[in-house]
């Protein structure tokens, strides 16, 4: 199984990316997904998580309304749309697959992980 992050890059303030995440493999339509980051420094902190059918979403308090999660499991796929970025944004973003049909907030959820994708917003 593998996950492959892209989609990221260096973006000013206000503006978008759309970070999406391919799986190869077994595992996925069945597999609930995630977002995470970490930026230098700091811990690897939870941004989105999403249900296998994409009729759960979750979001971290630092981005629900600025960011969006979606899948399409027809293409073994998993997206967020990255609106209103800020520099606090800044961090390498994972995308990872639980170990059931539904994500969560905790990194200990998730199985499988991609190799992540930088995302660098300049003030």
């Amino acid at each position: 199984v593998q996950l492959q992050a892209c989609g990221g890059g260096l973006v000013q303030t206000g503006g978008s990316l759309r970070l999406a995440c391919v799986a190869s493999g077994r595992i996925f339509m069945n597999n609930g997904m995630g977002w995470f980051r970490q930026a230098p420094g700091k811990e690897r902190e939870f941004v989105s998580a999403i249900s296998w059918n994409g009729d759960r979403i979750v979001y971290a308090d630092s981005v629900k309304g600025r960011f969006t999660s979606s899948r399409d499991n027809a293409k073994n796929a998993v997206y967020l749309q990255m609106n209103s970025l800020e520099p606090e944004d800044t961090a390498i973003y994972y995308c990872a697959a639980a170990r059931g049909s539904y994500g969560s907030r905790g990194a200990y959820d998730y199985k499988y992980w991609g190799q992540g994708t930088q995302v660098t917003v300049s003030s």
